[in-house]
């Protein structure tokens, strides 16, 4: 039996860094002493000593072999997996290769619109074709939940050559959908769901969390370590059990999308966060749930302000069956304020959330939060209802559900992503075939992408975004001025 309190990795690189010897290999500053002093003055010199290449004492990721191997095999056991891959290009490269490794070019993927920002890349890298079903929308909050086991069930009967399920668990704002109910569906077509579960690496950890995908039945799962757990930021892992994985092709896809030179420092820290949630895991997210819950009776009595719960189970659908009660959604829109407003409000009172949208505010409390950071979230939003003639200098303006999240997919992204293009002025563009990736920031899920025809709700919807203080991502123009669309 492996035992979690050891740290292979952490282990290995001490040994590497007390290794009195002459370095002639990659990086160039050499365990820190080429690191300019303005970067040694704000981050220290030690760190810098960790920062190695592939050297034989330390292995190699795409063919482990001693210490990432075993860290890797720890993880495997903490998590419920049957094998566990360390990425340190973040779970956006975990989700490329998920992609990669289940579909091939023209082949069938079924997937909900709201996916991030890194499924349409798998699906331009693969030439995998999107079969798109619509997540529940809840009309009073104005933001999207789970697809549920029904439209998994309806869109495997219309396509049944699909090679793979894909869905998010749990969404940005920690709603969770029917995710046993999908594998099960998904499993009788005889072919892998995968999941994003990038939000959802503490499920694991405590039985008053959501269950982990793993347990729900998943066969592949992707985790953003660092989003929830104490990893550094692009440190992330990916889980599989079950024999619907071709391992090696997943192996091949893998090499494909992450750097050849690892980060030392990002694997240390996925070894490091695994022993330290194996070991005292319960007992932290037991804290971080007395926290949140704390937060959330506080904030509940606060006027004109709303907090996201688990509706009660008659209202319950398959789109919104357990929430993360780690995360904190909260609507402020009878204060007459956007989510945008709020947020640079709270921001000059020393409080910074997560993302905000029209509506809403979303807050990550985590094992890193301590009970005054509880305070001055409270105390913030307090304040923000105290503030004398709150009225926003926007119209706040509702959107279907088709509106905002389309599927009019003409041809598959990779097709429109290298096809011929042309650049026009954004009122010229309705109709047209998308040729890029347009998408607010955060949450990161794109409103149009390669293939797409253009809609004058969607194009709405980016304006409005924008001009309340969003951020428009992917595309050439981030001023939105202009897209670029397929040449006729």
């Amino acid at each position: 039996m492996l035992n979690q309190n050891q740290t292979p990795l952490i282990d290995a690189l001490k040994v590497s860094i007390s290794r009195a010897h002459a370095p002639f290999y990659t990086p160039g500053h050499k365990r820190g002493a080429g690191i300019s002093p303005i970067l040694t003055d704000l981050l220290g010199k030690e760190v810098f000593r960790a920062d190695l290449t592939e050297l034989a004492e330390l292995d190699h990721l795409f063919t482990p072999e001693s210490a990432i191997l075993a860290a890797q095999e720890l993880a495997a056991v903490a998590f419920g997996a049957e094998k566990t891959w360390f990425l340190v290009n973040g779970s956006t490269c975990g989700i490329e290769a998920a992609i990669l490794a289940t579909c091939g070019m023209n082949d069938k993927i079924i997937l909900p619109r709201n996916v991030h920002f890194s499924v349409i890349s798998g699906l331009i890298l693969s030439g995998a074709i999107p079969t798109f079903i619509n997540p529940e929308y809840d009309q009073d909050l104005d933001f999207a939940h789970s697809i549920t086991p029904e439209a998994v069930k309806t869109a495997l009967a219309k396509y049944p050559d699909a090679k793979a399920v894909l869905t998010v668990y749990p969404t940005y704002y920690g709603v969770c959908g029917d995710l046993s109910a999908i594998a099960q569906i998904t499993h009788q077509n005889h072919i892998p769901l995968i999941v994003d579960e990038a939000h959802g690496a503490h499920f694991a950890f405590h039985p008053h969390l959501p269950i982990s995908a793993l347990t729900a039945g998943a066969d592949l799962t992707i985790q953003s370590i660092h989003k929830t757990l104490g990893a550094m930021t692009q440190a992330s892992m990916l889980h599989i059990q079950g024999n619907r994985i071709d391992i090696d092709r997943l192996n091949k896809s893998l090499q494909l999308v992450q750097s050849t030179s690892p980060s030392f420092i990002l694997l240390a820290s996925l070894d490091a966060a695994r022993q330290q949630m194996a070991i005292n895991g319960e007992l932290l997210m037991s804290q971080t749930l007395q926290l949140a819950e704390a937060a959330r009776s506080k904030i509940s009595q606060i006027p004109g302000l709303s907090v996201l719960d688990i509706p009660p189970t008659p209202l319950r659908k398959g789109g919104f069956v357990d929430l993360d009660q780690t995360r904190l959604t909260i609507n402020i829109s009878e204060l007459g304020l956007t989510g945008f407003e709020a947020e640079e409000i709270l921001n000059q009172m020393g409080v910074t959330s997560e993302f905000s949208c029209l509506q809403n505010m979303t807050f990550i409390i985590s094992l890193g939060n301590i009970w005054t950071d509880i305070d001055a979230l409270v105390q913030g939003l307090e304040n923000l209802t105290r503030i004398p003639q709150l009225t926003s200098k926007y119209k706040l303006c509702r959107y279907s559900n088709d509106a905002i999240i389309s599927h009019n997919i003409c041809i598959s992204p990779r097709e429109a992503f290298f096809a011929n293009s042309e650049i026009l002025p954004l009122e010229k563009t309705e109709e047209r075939i998308c040729a890029e990736i347009v998408c607010p920031y955060p949450p990161g899920i794109p409103v149009l992408m390669p293939g797409e025809i253009i809609t004058k709700s969607a194009l709405e919807y980016l304006l409005q975004i924008q001009s309340l203080g969003g951020f428009i991502t992917g595309c050439m123009d981030t001023s939105l001025r202009s897209i670029k669309v397929i040449k006729t």
